[in-house]
This record gives C-alpha cells, sequence and structure tokens, in this order.
C-alpha cells in the first residue's frame, strides 16, 4: 500500500534570464513500512524533491498525495495536522538545532507546538509539562541517549549526539513518514554508521517509512527495500535494492556503484 504518491513533480527556479529545472516530472511511490532509498550525486535535486513530498518546497507542478490526501490542495490549518505524520531528520546535525535551547526545550517544541504528548488511536491527547518531560526522557532513550542531559545545550554534544537529539525530535509526535535527508554525511563513517543502525531500529520500533536520502550507495544498499536513482533532477531508475545493486540498467546507476566506495555498517 502506498503512503506516499508523487506524480510529475516538478519544481524550476529561475536564474536571471534562465531556468533550472531542479526536480524535473518526478513520479514515484513510498510504501508504508519501506525505507526507499533516494540516492544521487550532489545537486541531482534529491534534498529538493524531499522537501517537495513535505511541502516546505512549493512545487511549480505535479501532485503529491499522503494516505490518499491531496497535499497540494490542504490549507494551512490541514497542513499542520498532516506535519503530526510527516517529519524532517536534517543532514547538519550542528546548524539543526537551536543553539539557545537546551535539549529537553529542542525536543518537546514540537509537542508544544501541536499541543500533544503522545496519542490514544487517532486522538490527540493533551499536553502537559509532566507528561512531555516523560515523552522527551522516553524519546532520549529510545534514540540511545541518557534523560541527564536534558538541561544541556546542543554545543555540548559531538555531531553524532546531536544528531540522535535530532532524531529524537523528529520522533516526538510519533509520525507515520520521516524524510531522512543525507543524515550520516556531515559523520565520521564509524558514527555514520551507528546512526544508519539506529535507524533501522527506530524502523522496526516505531513502524516508520522512510524516504533516505544520500550519495553514498553502500549505505542506501544497508538501510533500503528500494533504490530511486536520481540524475540531473530526473528518476533514472527505481526498482529493488537487489535490482539496482546486483543489476543496475541505467549507466549513471553503473557508475555510482563503481565509483562508491564499500561502507561496513
Amino acid at each position: 500500500m502506498s503512503l506516499v504518491e508523487v506524480r510529475e513533480l516538478t519544481k524550476i527556479y529561475s536564474q536571471g534570464r534562465s531556468e533550472v529545472r531542479a526536480v524535473d516530472g518526478v513520479s514515484l511511490d513510498i510504501h508504508s513500512g519501506e525505507t526507499l532509498g533516494l540516492v544521487g550525486e550532489s545537486g541531482s535535486g534529491k534534498s529538493t524533491l524531499g522537501r517537495l513530498i513535505l511541502r516546505l518546497v512549493e512545487p511549480t507542478s505535479g501532485s503529491i498525495r499522503f494516505e490518499d490526501l491531496d497535499l497540494l490542495a490542504a490549507n494551512s490549518r490541514e497542513m499542520r495536522r498532516l506535519r503530526r505524520d510527516m517529519q524532517i531528520i536534517f543532514q547538519d546535525p550542528f546548524a539543526s538545532l537551536d543553539p539557545r535551547f537546551r535539549v529537553e526545550d529542542i525536543i518537546a517544541e514540537p509537542l508544544i507546538i501541536h499541543g500533544s504528548s503522545e496519542r490514544h488511536g487517532s486522538v490527540p491527547a493533551r499536553s502537559t509539562a509532566s507528561n512531555r518531560k516523560a515523552r522527551v526522557a522516553e524519546l532520549l532513550r529510545a534514540v540511545g541517549l541518557d534523560e541527564s542531559i536534558l538541561r544541556r545545550f546542543p554545543h555540548e554534544f559531538s555531531g553524532g549526539q546531536r544528531q540522535r537529539i535530532g532524531i529524537a525530535r523528529a520522533l516526538a509526535l510519533r509520525p507515520k513518514f520521516i524524510v531522512a535527508d543525507e543524515p550520516v554525511s556531515a559523520l565520521d563513517v564509524s558514527v555514520g554508521a551507528q546512526i544508519v543502525n539506529l535507524l533501522a531500529q527506530l524502523q522496526r520500533d516505531f513502524g516508520l517509512t522512510y524516504l533516505f536520502i544520500s550519495h553514498s550507495m553502500p549505505v542506501v544498499r544497508y538501510l533500503s527495500t528500494r533504490i530511486a536513482v536520481m540524475y540531473r533532477g530526473k528518476i533514472v531508475e527505481i526498482g529493488s535494492t537487489e535490482q539496482i545493486t546486483g543489476r543496475p540498467r541505467h549507466p549513471y546507476t553503473r557508475s555510482l556503484l563503481e565509483a562508491t566506495p564499500e561502507v561496513t555498517v
């Protein structure tokens, strides 16, 4: 069953008298419970596509459906409700956390904005300071951190720890769908491997669906159910992980496989 359906999605940016098609007529489905890996070199349009799907960037044309709801027809109030189910993990753990906020405040912010600390079925439970703090502590444990860090600031942590905090924030509203936008590219290889393993564990524990964006084919291969290959704003090949990595059809896919070193995770 498709959780996300994208059809002919296009984003055009004007540069003086010329136009740049950052995303050019992309169509794809993301199935409930899977990880769709989106791989391509820098500038291929991967991050723009992820943000378009979440409507953090408005498309030039095309359609996006989430659980069969038309996202582009949704008004601001409807999008506010839908954002509970759609979250993002950012690439840069050093830039994505507000340095003025303590860890507790960073993770609790979505709960405060949306007025809920947890769900009972489809009905949001009312948020209070006490259950927010309990929820934040639970999220920290889920990402491998201790609640003793609640009152500390982002500058006191390593990149890997900051990314774990960012992941906890993304999980706060119990989303169904997460765009992970190059979440390990700013980290050392060993730390990145730990984060990839954490994402795999959280998917099992929380029943998540991922769009996992990366320029690294080995990392995408490890985590993904299916892989979409993006080149110059277009999806040039999409298929199962086994097919894409073992029997690639497009020359660009083959070049990615040949150029990327193996990474142990």
